[in-house]
């Protein structure tokens, strides 16, 4: 993929930003009132909770249920949690504090692993490479899990000690999860179990890994951690902090604070099934806010198609009365547009769409 090989502006870290002890955030981070208003902001809801151990209950109504609970999630919400979905509570505690670990270490030892735009791989502070953008109150890092041939050991942080192998066992698991999921979606999109698996490149599919750190923010009300976007790609597992709740999901044109339930697993579909489902299911566009008096730090695992196979509406799922609502293109065509524009809500995918 061709890209920026540099940023067009100097790096500035948003934690040095947030333990110099300003009081007032640079104009960089300000954004529209439109973007990080609160006003329109339903409190009393929450995004659906899945016992994703009911799918392999003796029960057959149970199991119904239970597919039945994903599939109004994925059309309705985009979004919803997992209980009990046979990731190690314990692995996953260790690997969210290692990160944060990580980001507790001294500058110099993260700026080892400054990132470029040429791949984002690494320690960051900003997406999207037009000149003047506007920022989010974050820092990052980013890494490759699958396919194996993009996966480099010496990118993944050596410090602390045991980050490595927890990101090889998290992401291991993470993988079997997702494959769980694939299936789940297949089958109640009316498709063969294993259709978005194949659909995905198989075996050969891509994943890679985002660990946030949110820093405290003297002026919470006027940025945001993560600006509105869906997620460019197949799926994203997202385990939250456990003490901070900062995730935002829009529904109905007001934005939902998501409560993270003990030892869950968030899931959202993205805009690469959104495509595939030929808009049956709905990649959402969430967004991050922040705090004034607690940094958050959350895992972000994403599951995608490999990035040259051409990504399409399912055959079956495209009608007289529901055309195909978008062309095809790679997943790399697709992530490329994003790197240079940046985070634009629901911009990209709905672009995609024929004019009426």
């Amino acid at each position: 993929m061709s890209c920026l090989q540099t940023w067009p502006e100097p790096i500035v870290r948003v934690q040095h930003l947030s333990e110099s002890g300003i009081t007032a955030i640079p104009e960089r981070y300000v954004k529209r009132l439109s973007d990080w208003s609160t006003s329109e902001t339903e409190c009393d809801v929450n995004i659906p909770v899945v016992d994703l151990s009911n799918l392999f209950s003796d029960d057959n109504s149970l199991r119904e249920k239970t597919l039945s609970i994903v599939s109004d999630a994925c059309r309705k919400w985009g979004f919803f949690q997992v209980v009990n979905h046979g990731v190690s509570h314990e692995l996953m505690k260790r690997t969210r504090e290692v990160w944060r670990e990580f980001f507790r270490l001294p500058l110099e030892e993260k700026e080892a692993y400054g990132n470029s735009p040429a791949t984002y791989e690494g320690y960051g502070s900003r997406l999207g490479v037009e000149k003047g953008i506007s920022l989010d109150w974050s820092d990052y890092f980013f890494l490759q899990y699958l396919p194996l041939s993009a996966r480099d050991h010496n990118k993944w942080p050596k410090l602390p000690l045991s980050c490595r192998e927890l990101i090889a066992e998290y992401g291991e698991e993470l993988v079997k999860l997702c494959a769980k999921l694939m299936k789940v979606f297949s089958v109640n999109l009316g498709l063969e179990e294993d259709y978005l698996q194949k659909a995905f490149g198989g075996e050969d599919f891509g994943a890679t890994m985002r660990a946030n750190l949110y820093p405290k923010c003297p002026q919470p009300n006027h940025t945001l951690g993560l600006s509105p976007h869906s997620d460019p790609g197949g799926m994203t597992v997202i385990l939250p902090d456990d003490h901070v709740s900062g995730l935002q999901v829009r529904r109905a044109n007001k934005w939902v604070t998501v409560k993270p339930v003990p030892n869950a697993f968030i899931v959202n579909i993205g805009d690469q099934i959104q495509v595939m489902s030929n808009a049956t299911y709905k990649s959402v566009e969430h967004r991050v806010i922040v705090n004034s008096s607690k940094e958050r730090v959350s895992l972000a695992f994403f599951y995608n198609p490999n990035g040259k196979i051409p990504i399409k509406p399912a055959e079956k799922l495209v009608t007289a009365e529901q055309p195909a609502l978008y062309p095809t293109m790679t997943y790399n065509e697709y992530r490329l547009f994003i790197r240079k524009v940046g985070l634009c809500g629901k911009f990209q995918v709905e672009s995609l769409k024929p004019p009426h």
